[in-house]
C-alpha cells in the first residue's frame, strides 16, 4: 500500500458552527474518522499545519506548506491537502511554482459543508484526493473536487454554494470519478521535482471599471513591483478625453514596475491585438499579456517570478505546468 501524508489547514471542510459563524475547529482525527474507508486505501499519516478560515491564508503559509511537503517528499508516495475553497485556486497555483515538475501528487481537496455535517461534499472529496493520489497516473499539484481532478494552474472556483464549486478554465480536466472509479482523460509524464523557497508578495491586481480615475497608477508606482491589470474584454485599455491609461502604464514602467495584462472575462483569454484599445498599449510599452491565465495563476506567477534571478518577462512567459497556451 502506498503511504499519504494528510497535511490540514482547516477550511469549511473542518468547520463547526459558533456563535460567530462557522469556524475551523475539526482536526486531522475528525477528518479520518468520518471517512474511515481511507485506511482500506492507503498507510495514512497526518499532520495539522494550520486549522484556519481559507479567507486568512495568504503566500506565508504556502510557502511554509511547501516547505513542509520538501522536508517529507523523501518519506511519502504523494499528499493530500485540506483547504478551504475561497483562496484555494491561489494555493494550488503558488504550489505549481513552488514545487515544479513533482512526480509525485500533491493533491486539493476542501468541501462546501463540513464534513460533520450528514448531507455533505466532504467525505466524497476527500475520498477521491485519496483515490487520485494513491493512483500510478498521479502527479504534480491538482485540486480534487466534485469528481473532477483539475491541473493547479487551471482551477477557479465559480460558484460560492454549490458542490460543483470549481472548474478547469480553458484546458481539459485531467481525470473525473464516477463512484469510486477514475477515467483518466490526460495522462501526465513524471519528472524530477525542484523546490522553490521564495516569493515576493509586492503585486497588486487591478480591475478596471468603466470611468475609474487614473490617481490609483502614481501609488502603485512607488509601492509595487508588479501589477495586473484585469482589462475589459480580451485586453480593452480605456483612453477616455481627459484621463488616458497609457499615461498610467508609462508611469510603472518608468518606475520600474512590471505590468501584466489580463482580462476580466472568464474564459478563452485576452488578445490585446484584437482592438486598438488594448494594441496601441501593447505597441507602446514592454508589457506582458496573460492570455488565457487564470487571474490567480497570474498572480501567482507574478511572485514567483519576481523571487528568481533573470529576467522577469522570459521567466513569465515561459509556461510551466500547462499555464499559459502562447500561440
Amino acid at each position: 500500500m502506498k503511504k499519504i501524508l494528510l497535511i490540514a489547514t482547516g477550511g469549511t471542510i473542518a468547520s463547526v458552527p459558533t456563535q460567530t459563524g462557522l469556524t475551523p475547529e475539526i482536526t486531522t482525527e475528525g477528518l479520518l474518522k468520518a471517512v474511515p474507508e481511507l485506511k482500506e486505501i492507503c498507510l495514512v499519516q497526518a499532520t495539522q499545519l494550520f486549522n484556519l478560515d481559507s479567507t486568512n491564508l495568504c503566500y506565508r503559509h504556502w510557502l511554509k506548506l511547501a516547505k513542509l511537503i520538501e522536508e517529507n517528499y523523501e518519506s511519502y508516495d504523494g499528499f493530500v491537502v485540506t483547504h478551504g475553497t475561497d483562496t484555494m485556486a491561489y494555493a494550488v497555483a503558488t504550489l505549481s511554482y513552488l514545487i515544479q515538475g513533482n512526480g509525485k501528487p500533491i493533491v486539493f481537496t476542501g468541501s462546501q459543508k463540513s464534513i460533520a455535517d450528514r448531507d455533505t461534499d466532504a467525505r466524497n472529496n476527500l475520498k477521491h484526493a485519496f483515490l487520485y493520489a494513491v493512483s500510478d497516473v498521479a502527479c504534480g499539484v491538482k485540486l480534487v473536487f466534485d469528481g473532477k481532478v483539475i491541473l493547479g494552474t487551471r482551477a477557479r472556483k465559480i460558484r460560492s454554494k454549490s458542490f460543483n464549486a470549481f472548474q478547469s478554465i480553458d484546458f481539459p480536466e485531467i481525470a473525473r470519478f464516477s463512484g469510486n472509479k477514475m477515467i483518466v482523460y490526460l495522462p501526465e509524464e513524471k519528472s524530477p521535482v525542484k523546490f522553490y523557497h521564495e516569493l515576493d508578495a509586492s503585486v497588486f491586481s487591478l480591475r478596471l471599471i468603466p470611468g475609474m480615475s487614473l490617481d490609483i497608477f502614481s501609488y502603485l508606482a512607488e509601492h509595487y513591483h508588479a501589477v495586473v491589470i484585469e482589462s475589459f474584454g480580451v485586453g480593452g485599455i480605456p483612453y477616455y478625453d481627459n484621463a488616458d491609461f497609457a499615461d498610467g502604464i508609462e508611469l510603472l514602467i518608468k518606475n520600474g514596475v512590471n505590468v501584466i495584462v489580463t482580462t476580466q472575462v472568464l474564459y478563452e483569454g485576452s488578445d490585446m491585438d484584437v482592438y486598438r484599445v488594448g494594441a496601441k498599449i501593447k505597441q507602446k510599452y514592454r508589457i506582458l499579456e496573460a492570455y488565457d491565465m487564470t487571474t490567480e495563476c497570474v498572480i501567482s506567477k507574478t511572485m514567483w517570478a519576481l523571487a528568481q534571478k533573470g529576467d522577469f518577462n522570459t521567466i513569465f512567459q515561459t509556461p510551466i505546468a500547462k499555464d499559459i497556451l502562447i500561440d
